[in-house]
């Protein structure tokens, strides 16, 4: 795929669904190995031109999506590459036996994409807003997770998932008109954080859509007098122990902020292995807290569960003078 700065621009504005679309498309015209299977969201993942241009390497299994995960595990036992997609809770939540039994335990060659995580389809409710998918599968072993900052982020997630030949979750989070993390091409690594915005005092990792949201917040915090790291933490299983263990010789407090509940996500991943580091410092986790709240736009319910910027500066900032 051509990376460059007008696509980088375009991805940013349709956002990371429809740039997944574009992304499995370029993949698998040179991959004619790979099958993507779907359940009625063609339109939604942004494959309309996948499914029209490749129709021998789609499959679009209907609203079943549990009979899904059993085909793309009979697919991938005969030495395809799969990809399956479809909304975050149903790819997730609704699948969960079948990720453990037929792609977890059996080891399958399976990239799972989940559609609009987080926050983003908030007017719908919680039925399709998804704040538990890290929680519920960073429990099945050997199952890599990555949750893109951005869409140019979803490109290269997208792309080295397909090489790995290893049972992974991608976590796609924010709306159209994405804010870009990254405005040009950068080495992509599964398993190694990014470095996003330099300081000390504070250390913040986040992943996602939260990113962004993250460094902006950065911003206003070093007008405070503070010095303040962000770290985009695209990998949460398996997660970054040197970047933790770094981040927790050089900080006084560390802090993560996550489109997820606050359990089970990205803060309890990087707490846990905090916890065998000695005289480790305070950490905070932000994110949502352990609640469904009413549904309602995206921006309204990230203000709401205190995600945006100034919010964010304002809890970190009180945690910190706590200390």
């Amino acid at each position: 795929m051509k990376i460059e700065e007008k696509n980088i621009k375009m991805w940013s504005v349709i956002g990371s669904r429809a740039t997944f679309g574009i992304a499995a498309l370029e993949i698998a015209k040179k991959n004619k190995n790979l099958i993507t299977l779907t359940c009625d969201v063609s339109t939604s993942a942004g494959l309309d031109r996948y499914r029209k241009t490749l129709p021998l390497q789609y499959l679009d299994l209907g609203i079943a999506e549990q009979n899904m995960i059993g085909v793309a595990a009979g697919l991938a036992s005969e030495d395809f590459d799969v990809i399956t997609t479809t909304f975050a809770p149903f790819q997730t939540m609704r699948c969960c036996e079948q990720i453990k039994v037929n792609i977890g335990y059996m080891k399958q060659n399976i990239c799972m994409v989940g559609l609009a995580s987080g926050l983003a389809l908030g007017p719908l409710g919680y039925t399709h807003c998804c704040i538990e998918d890290i929680g519920v599968l960073r429990n099945i072993p050997g199952l890599t997770i990555i949750s893109p900052a951005d869409s140019l982020e979803t490109v290269k997630a997208l792309i080295e998932t397909v090489k790995l030949k290893n049972p992974t979750y991608i976590r796609l989070t924010g709306s159209t008109n994405n804010p870009s993390v990254y405005n040009k091409d950068y080495k992509f690594e599964i398993g190694k954080s990014i470095t996003v915005h330099n300081g000390k005092n504070i250390t913040i990792f986040s992943s996602g859509a939260m990113v962004y949201q993250c460094i902006e917040a950065a911003k206003i915090i070093e007008k405070k007098n503070l010095s303040c790291r962000v770290i985009n933490m695209h990998t949460i299983k398996p997660i970054d122990k040197e970047s933790i263990s770094l981040a927790c010789k050089e900080s006084d407090l560390i802090v993560s902020v996550e489109e997820h509940n606050i359990i089970g996500g990205l803060g309890s991943a990087i707490a846990e292995y905090k916890a065998s580091i000695k005289d480790s410092p305070k950490m905070l986790i932000l994110g949502i807290k352990d609640n469904y709240s009413k549904g309602g736009s995206y921006n309204f319910l990230k203000e709401k569960h205190r995600l945006v910027p100034a919010l964010i500066v304002e809890d970190v900032i009180k945690f910190f003078k706590k200390q």
